[in-house]
């Protein structure tokens, strides 16, 4: 039995072929966190794979955030699987149970601590020793501590306490435990870049509760001869193992998420945040090996695996919470209501108000924002022209296809003169003002104001290149005509010739002056090499402010590849 864990940072990971990439981890089962994919935007390629049945949880709060997936193989499935840690998202009868004593949290607090889709559980069934033995995998994505929300990092502190109640419940039901998935906080100093001060490093909450959860010594010294692990005083010791540093207790550099934004993988300048760990007599007795994959690329983390000696027993049949049996992929008629969807209107309102958690990196804020684009713009226009979500009295606003840039630089030829017309034509209009007596001119105006005001800016601005363009596009039967039509005429002949071009060049001047593009990049100090640009996004009194950093990958400081100390602001008015 193998399994493998992996935060893929993003569904899309796996467009490219998602069987292709289940294939390529050779696992029974595959547990990926931060799917950043709700219910209406799954679709069947990626819900159902050949040779593999899925398990979804989704964030129920916020669209494009989120989110964990476990794949088993056929041969691998499930005889139970159940979303979430509490209990409360669960209405099938293949549940597990187990949910442990929740007298500490409020029934508030559990909604929603299990409201962010981070978590599924499954059941499996192995062989040891011609004997049925029964392992649960609890595949989980733990929030991230951000430091300028203190909420954040009393709900990082909450879901551990779940999560721990959770597995040692089940672990106390006869079922061995496997816990892997993002943990979103590094144990020791050897699985941090730079872990600093060793005293205020040990004292970080998610530490100290790594410290409570996991057990310090090897499996085989937790208790004496033919005790079982199970039965282990909590107070004395944790009942789980971090299988990696079970068989590497010793390696220096093995890590698991590296910064996007400064380039940190080149230099292996990262920390190891991303686990399986296991019940003591589990990894004592069938554990034989466990390492990381940092050569797998496609996300700002790598895969983990762990390899045990006994086989797994395959159900017949999967689970309810199966993503086949779903009723957009399992054929089932739908009742038309289904689609009228006045929630999908308030997930989305509430996804531009509400500002999302922080992620592990300010570029993961980014993309959270903006799920995968297909589904988003289904998402969307599902909403947009559904009458039922519109309030009575107000009509649909027509959004019209957005054009070519290059038509904007060409005449339209049509008989409909009051709608479109060339820029040639408009601005003959315009300057024919010029040369009819003031009467005249105001009957023209009095017709034709709201058709020439519209065009006079793109008169003023693409007369040119319009004449050019046409002149080409003419036919040898119309030649002629053509050219004294779009042939322009000498300044001298025309007095607002000078008007617009006065307008003109006043124009260009403004906009030169306020696009005048990024300020000259500097060359650092150490490595003599242009610097690369940077904008400060963290609230405070610098938020917005512009500088200049080395543009190398950043990395520890004895390592000469890596970014020097370089760093400039960028002075207004540049």
């Amino acid at each position: 039995m193998k399994i493998v864990t992996w935060n893929i940072n993003g569904i899309r990971t796996f467009r490219g072929g998602i069987k292709q990439a289940l294939d390529s981890l050779g696992a029974d089962i595959i547990c990926v966190q931060e799917t950043k994919v709700t219910r209406d935007l799954l679709d069947e390629r990626t819900a159902i794979v050949d040779g593999y049945n899925s398990y979804f949880s989704y964030s129920r709060g916020r669209s494009g955030y989120s989110g964990v997936a476990t794949y088993c193989k056929d041969s691998a499935t499930p005889f139970a699987a159940e979303e979430g840690l509490t209990g409360l998202l669960t209405n099938h009868q293949g549940a597990i149970g187990c949910y442990g004593d929740h007298t500490k949290f409020s029934e508030e607090e559990l909604l929603l601590l299990d409201n962010e889709g981070r978590a599924v559980i499954t059941q499996h069934r192995v062989t040891v020793q011609d004997k049925v033995q029964t392992v649960t995998v609890i595949n989980v994505y733990c929030p991230r501590a951000d430091p300028e929300k203190p909420e954040r990092k009393h709900f990082k502190l909450q879901f551990y306490k779940l999560l721990q109640c959770r597995a040692e419940a089940i672990l106390k039901g006869g079922s061995h435990v496997i816990v892997c998935g993002d943990v979103n906080t590094s144990h020791r100093p050897i699985d941090h870049c730079d872990p600093c001060d060793a005293d205020d490093f040990g004292k970080n909450p998610g530490r100290k509760w790594l410290n409570r959860f996991l057990h310090s010594g090897k499996p085989e010294d937790e208790t004496g001869e033919g005790s079982d692990a199970s039965a282990t005083d909590l107070n004395h010791d944790g009942k789980f193992v971090d299988t990696f540093r079970h068989f590497h207790p010793t390696r220096m550099n093995a890590f698991t998420c590296w910064s996007t934004l400064t380039g940190a993988r080149q230099t292996n300048y990262g920390t190891r945040i991303d686990y399986i760990f296991a019940d003591c007599q589990l990894v004592r007795d069938h554990f034989v090996a466990a390492d990381i994959m940092p050569e797998v690329e496609g996300s700002d983390h790598c895969p983990v695996w762990g390899q045990l000696s006994c086989p797994i027993v395959s159900s017949s049949k999967p689970p309810p919470l199966c993503t086949r049996y779903l009723p957009e992929f399992a054929g089932k008629q739908q009742k038309l209501s289904r689609f009228f969807v006045k929630v999908g209107q308030k997930s989305v309102q509430s996804e531009q108000k509400d500002e999302l958690p922080g992620s592990q990196e300010e570029a993961e804020r980014r993309e959270n924002l903006n799920p995968s684009e297909a589904g988003n713009i289904c998402g969307k226009k599902r909403v947009l022209t559904s009458d039922s979500v519109l309030p009575k009295g107000k009509k649909t606003k027509t959004l019209k296809p957005q054009g070519n840039l290059l038509s904007f630089f060409k005449p339209k030829f049509t008989n409909d003169v009051t709608t479109t017309e060339a820029p040639v034509e408009l601005s003959e209009k315009i300057l024919s003002l010029d040369r009819k007596p003031p009467t005249q001119n105001s009957q023209i105006a009095s017709t034709d104001q709201e058709k020439v005001s519209t065009a006079t800016n793109r008169a003023q601005e693409h007369t040119a290149p319009a004449i050019f363009d046409s002149s080409q596009m003419c036919t040898s039967s119309t030649t002629e005509t053509c050219d004294k039509r779009m042939k322009p005429t000498p300044s001298t002949s025309q007095p607002g010739n000078g008007h617009l071009n006065a307008n003109k060049g006043a124009s260009l001047v403004f906009w030169k002056s306020v696009l005048h593009g990024p300020p000259q990049a500097p060359s650092c100090k150490v490595h003599r090499e242009p610097c690369v640009l940077r904008t400060v996004k963290k609230e405070g009194p610098n938020m917005g402010k512009q500088f200049f950093v080395c543009g190398r990958p950043q990395g520890h400081a004895s390592n000469a590849e890596a970014r020097c100390n370089f760093f400039a602001w960028v002075e207004k008015g540049k």
